[in-house]
């Protein structure tokens, strides 16, 4: 694989998994309730907690983008071909 192709591949990850984190805020913010209801038949979860775990999966999911996708993209463009 040359360096174009992984860039490309790279770049291309990286919009497809912010559209995901974007997807799953605005899922979250209009279903909330909805959301909570069918989870907590699942789990004792509070609403707090519930919130929680959302905001810091979404937080890991996005540094996860920026470490692993991003920044080897950025990266890759500096790089001369």
């Amino acid at each position: 694989m040359t360096l174009e192709n992984l860039t490309f591949v790279l770049g291309w990850a990286t919009v497809l998994n912010y559209l995901v984190l974007t997807l799953w805020f605005i899922v979250y913010a209009f279903g909330n309730e909805s959301i909570y209801r069918l989870h907590s038949r699942w789990f004792a979860l509070s609403r707090e907690q519930f919130s929680q775990l959302h905001y810091c999966g979404m937080m890991f999911y996005k540094l996860a983008i920026f470490l692993f996708l991003l920044a080897p993209y950025i990266g890759l463009k500096f790089v001369p071909s």
